[in-house]
């Protein structure tokens, strides 16, 4: 398959503003279902909402392959008591969401909780049930490689399913440096524990080139790239993928 035509299988397709209604929900899951025109073969990885229109796109995307994500557990800062946190988890659930995405708590690791945040991952863990749980490290936050390294081991001890770089609204997005950190400490726990774990790059990767950089570096880890192991946040370069595959065909 194409490169375009991969990468949007691999893509996030998120909207988290603060404006959003049902409408905008509804438009972006259809596309998420069918992104290119004439390209039936194609969809995005996950659509990524707010908890509360989880049932609005369970409804546009039943029946197909697109999975339905929600942030919650108090994305993006994780400023609110965990009983807040894992409730909205399960009502995200309840409505629908098969993937959860949650921002590990900044102020519990630089203060050296870590225990604490270990335990509050696992809690978190706990209430998505059957669904996948995607732990946003921001790593735009973190004071460096050592880390980020220990910032990922406490996501995975807590039951991660998927390391993810960014939120999205920090400082600044993914980079490749940090997401190869994220790619071997994933791949070090798969090997050594034989359980799977994905990772997310997400935030600031604008063009296709860029995603194809991406791309490239989780080769270097995975024997096959697929969306049960790689995902990419950059619901804009979508638009870019879609032109260059019409312009294709």
């Amino acid at each position: 398959m194409e490169t375009p035509a991969r990468l949007i299988g691999l893509l996030d397709l998120t909207t988290l503003g603060s404006t959003d209604a049902e409408r905008d929900i509804e438009a972006l899951a259809a596309r998420a279902v069918s992104p290119v025109p004439g390209r039936p073969d194609l969809h995005c990885a996950a659509l990524c909402v707010w908890p509360n229109f989880a049932a609005a796109a369970r409804r546009v995307l039943a029946g197909s392959p697109v999975r339905l994500a929600c942030v919650a557990g108090a994305f993006p800062f994780a400023q609110a008591p965990l009983a807040v946190k894992t409730a909205e988890i399960r009502a995200a659930v309840g409505a629908g969401a098969t993937e959860i995405d949650i921002a590990i708590s900044r102020g519990l690791f630089l203060s050296g909780q870590h225990d604490e945040l270990r335990e509050e991952i696992a809690a978190m863990k706990t209430a998505c049930g059957p669904a996948h749980l995607k732990v946003i490290l921001e790593t735009c936050e973190l004071p460096g490689d050592d880390a980020i390294r220990e910032a990922c081991q406490l996501a995975l001890e807590g039951g991660a399913d998927f390391l993810k770089t960014s939120t999205g609204k920090g400082k600044y997005g993914a980079t490749l440096a940090h997401t190869r950190l994220l790619l071997e400490a994933a791949a070090d726990w798969t090997a050594r524990h034989r359980t799977p774990v994905g990772v997310k790059a997400a935030g600031g990767i604008r063009t296709v080139n860029e995603a194809r950089a991406y791309l490239a570096l989780a080769a270097e880890f995975f024997p096959e790239v697929t969306a049960a192991n790689f995902r990419i946040g950059a619901s804009g370069l979508l638009g870019e993928l879609a032109t260059v595959l019409t312009g294709r065909s």
